[in-house]
């Protein structure tokens, strides 16, 4: 669309973000016009990054980041894939020596909190509403007005039909004349009307300096289709442009150019200008002939990588079935739905989870971008990429396994920056548990993704290295935690993510908080987070002697409190401290002897009590069994006594539980206390089984299900020989007195 002056012509490319038919058209549109300016919608205050789009080391997909410098959580992304429209402008201007900038509101206003609260990318060319009604899609999408008009059910096929698919360049004037009379008709209903007025008049603003600059004759504005009718033709008086830009709040803001990825290009990610396949739109872009076919040859190599046999004739019956289809429906070429249907009729077998694999690694795909290492970047983040070079991490989106062994420099190197990238918030690593036994293997799943990059301004403010930072926020997660628990979570992590910086530290507000502290279950809670991180300074080869003094100073206070905190519990309390006690348990394998004698002194001294919730004493008598401090054969006299008359059978229930925890292995080595559980359950009246039912079944239902079996082989062996041997509680120094007296009373010879 060409309009202005003699002296000065404007010609207005609508284009549809992330487009690759747009994109060709544009640049050939560019090559036929040449102007002398090109106009790009973008945030006008990073147009003096654009020259960056033809560096060294600048590889599409990639974005650009805008963040509030005071405040870096708010921020937005203005993504590129070399298949945008946007990025091929770029490209070409700065190819050609052509003055660029983008012509959208700057990030200082976009990003500023008012009228509301948005950080969404300026490339949103139709952003959306909250309407409700029939009309819902067709306000949020004005291309499905097009759509329908033309017969299509599906506003991406007809756009990919008119548009995307198309070879050669042209047909903007027809796309704003379409969209003129789509904004005369619904364009108050559509997203913010407010905002794109205010987002319209900055665009005419930086047209109007365009058109004054020396030498420029001819201006090409490239910009979201919907906007295009707001651009031709006479522009109006500023002055009004200015009203409406008058009182826009401002906010300070930094841009910097990121590594991106297709996934994020796409609408499934929730991006709102995202499209539905990056990974085919890239594929229609860079491939200038023979498009299924090559296309269908690269799903082929997908498939025979994840183990699928796909021969030729398979690839050749597939565009043909294609093709076919595109015939059927009067469609000029076969799309991405045709070749969709024919991959997972011919390629996949008719197999919709192969059909899955194609759809996430090939029509949306995971191809990371890159940017120039000298590309303005917060310190943090330079940080951070060196570190991951020394250590041999390749930042990338596709999940990856780790095992790392920890004596290995290497490995080690790797454990401390995921570690310390963890504390900052940046998850760019989960842990996961490794087979084997040995201590020194560490298992990790990785995945970067491009989003990280505002965890990583987030996490700048507490320092300009990745240790310094780690240090910095676990000493003041250690100053303003709630709990004890909370500090001595710090220490742990402080530990394994190296930040010896911290430790001294967090010890002293741990030796303050533990002071002050007489809660036994908030110590309690924060013994095991000390246990494990003497064990990883034994791994890591970590000097971490204080942390024995400090582990058996709360342990000390745990044992002489634990009698006094097990009293006159309910059931929900008791099932608490159970947890509590074998979290402790755990810790007490990692402590000295001395300290494991002094908590298994308390844990006998409890276990003497009758007053103790049934549940807790179970599992402590359990605990005492296991450790060797009592025999089987003293478990199964109390077990007896447990579930001897005097308590209800809901009570003796809890105390099973307890005792057999998550494991019925006990039952199946011990003969004596499981003939013991097996009389009780046969004992029971119906109505008193079926109220512990549901109790039984949740013991034993965390049983294996070889545990289970091998109960039940006991059992019936039992059945068929003789009875199990039972601990006889018969003690005749102690019931003498009561036969004597019986005697009495029976006039019965005495028994001595």
């Amino acid at each position: 669309m060409v309009s202005g002056s003699d002296v000065v012509t404007t010609h207005i490319l609508g284009i549809r973000h992330h487009g690759p038919g747009s994109a060709r058209a544009v640049r050939a549109e560019l090559d036929r016009l040449a102007p002398d300016a090109v106009l790009i919608e973008g945030p006008a205050d990073a147009s003096a990054h654009i020259p960056m789009s033809v560096a060294d080391g600048m590889a599409p997909p990639v974005a650009l980041l805008g963040y509030v410098a005071a405040d870096p959580r708010r921020a937005a992304f203005w993504p590129f894939g070399v298949f945008s429209p946007e990025w091929q402008a770029m490209t070409w201007a700065v190819k050609h020596g052509v003055h660029v900038e983008f012509c959208d509101l700057p990030t200082t206003m976009s990003l500023a909190p008012e009228p509301a609260e948005e950080t969404v990318g300026a490339d949103d060319d139709a952003p959306d509403t909250d309407p409700s009604g029939p009309g819902d899609y067709l306000r949020r999408d004005p291309i499905a007005l097009l759509a329908r008009a033309a017969d299509y059910d599906d506003p991406e096929r007809w756009w990919d039909d008119v548009v995307e698919t198309r070879s050669g360049g042209g047909g903007f004037d027809a796309i704003t004349e379409a969209m003129t009379m789509l904004r005369e008709r619904v364009g108050d209903t559509i997203g913010d009307a407010a905002r794109d007025e205010r987002r319209e008049a900055y665009m005419r603003q930086c047209l109007r300096k365009a058109m004054k600059r020396e030498g420029v004759q001819r201006i090409a504005v490239v910009c979201g289709a919907w906007h295009a009718p707001a651009l031709v033709g006479r522009l109006g008086p500023a002055a009004a442009d200015a009203r409406l830009l008058t009182g826009t709040p401002k906010v300070k803001t930094s841009v910097a150019w990121v590594p991106w990825t297709h996934s994020r290009l796409a609408v499934s990610s929730g991006y709102g200008a995202g499209v539905v396949s990056p990974g085919w739109y890239h594929h229609l872009f860079v491939t200038t002939d023979d498009v299924v076919i090559r296309w269908l040859t690269d799903v082929a190599n997908l498939l025979r990588a994840n183990d699928i046999s796909v021969s030729s004739a398979h690839i050749i019956e597939t565009a043909r079935l294609a093709s076919t289809l595109a015939v059927l429906r009067r469609r000029p070429l076969a799309g991405l739905e045709e070749i969709r249907e024919a991959t997972l009729a011919v390629l996949c077998d008719g197999r919709p989870e192969l059909l899955a694999l194609v759809e996430r690694d090939a029509v949306v795909g995971e191809k990371l971008g890159s940017v120039p290492d000298d590309a303005p970047i917060v310190p943090l983040q330079a940080d951070l990429t060196a570190t991951a070079r020394s250590v041999r991490l390749k930042f990338d989106p596709a999940s990856k396994e780790l095992v790392l062994d920890l004596r290995r420099p290497a490995d080690i190197g790797k454990s401390h920056l995921l570690h310390r990238l963890r504390v900052l918030g940046i998850d760019w690593g989960t842990t996961q548990a490794v087979r084997g036994t040995g201590t020194f293997k560490e298992g990790w799943v990785i995945s970067w993704q491009p989003d990280f990059a505002v965890d990583v301004v987030l996490a700048s403010v507490w320092g300009t290295t990745v240790e310094q930072a780690t240090v910095a926020k676990l000493v003041d997660a250690a100053a303003t935690a709630s709990t004890l628990a909370d500090i001595t979570t710090a220490l742990e992590r402080a530990l394994l993510a190296a930040a010896s910086g911290a430790v001294n530290d967090i010890i002293s507000a741990l030796h303050d908080r533990a002071a002050l502290d007489r809660d036994v279950a908030h110590l309690m809670e924060a013994l095991p987070a000390l246990g494990r991180a003497r064990r990883y300074g034994d791994v890591r080869g970590t000097d971490t002697a204080a942390l024995a003094t400090v582990a058996s100073g709360l342990l000390v206070r745990v044992c002489v409190g634990l009698p006094s905190a097990v009293t006159s519990l309910d059931e929900t309390a008791a099932s608490e401290l159970k947890l509590l006690v074998d979290g402790v348990q755990d810790t007490v394998g990692l402590l000295d002897a001395e300290d494991r004698d002094r908590w298994y002194a308390a844990l006998s001294s409890v276990s003497r009590r009758s007053d103790v919730n049934g549940i807790l004493l179970g599992r402590i008598v359990r605990l005492l069994l296991d450790a060797g401090v009592i025999t089987s054969d003293d478990a199964a006299l109390r077990l007896t006594r447990a579930l001897s008359a005097g308590a209800t059978p809901m009570e003796k229930a809890r105390w099973v539980e307890g005792f057999l925890g998550d494991s019925g292995i006990l039952l199946v080595h011990d003969r004596a206390l499981l003939g013991v559980v097996d009389e009780w359950l046969s004992g029971l009246r119906e109505q008193d089984f079926t109220d512990v039912l549901p109790l039984l079944r949740r013991t034993f239902g965390l049983f294996d299900a070889g545990v289970r079996r091998n109960i039940a082989d006991r059992l019936r062996s039992g059945a068929e020989g003789r009875a199990p041997q039972r601990t006889s509680m018969f003690d005749a120094e102690l019931v003498a007195p009561a036969l004597a007296t019986m005697a009495r009373i029976l006039e019965l010879p005495h028994v001595g």
